[in-house]
């Protein structure tokens, strides 16, 4: 697997482009020296992924309602067992 190299403005300027889309490691450069490496630990998402996604997100909708339940209930539903676990 061949590393691409960036220099480290570069990287920062474009750190989402590199952490969600980069599938090789990245060889991070600071006036030519090699100061450190990114190693992407995930692959991404072939389109079967993505239409399994949308359908989890869909019949997670459709449940919400049928419930009358609203992502804000949800999340401090989440909050408040998250909080709890830790006590």
């Amino acid at each position: 697997m061949e590393t691409v190299k960036v220099g480290i403005r570069e990287f920062r300027d474009n750190l989402a482009t590199y952490l969600l889309e980069s599938s090789t490691p990245v060889a991070i450069t600071r006036h030519g020296d090699t100061v450190g490496y990114y190693i992407p630990a995930r692959r991404k998402r072939s389109e079967a992924d993505r239409v399994a996604l949308r359908v989890a997100a869909a019949r997670l909708q459709e449940s919400m309602a049928a419930a009358g339940v609203t992502e804000d209930e949800l999340m401090e539903d989440f909050k408040q067992l998250r909080a709890a676990d830790r006590k």
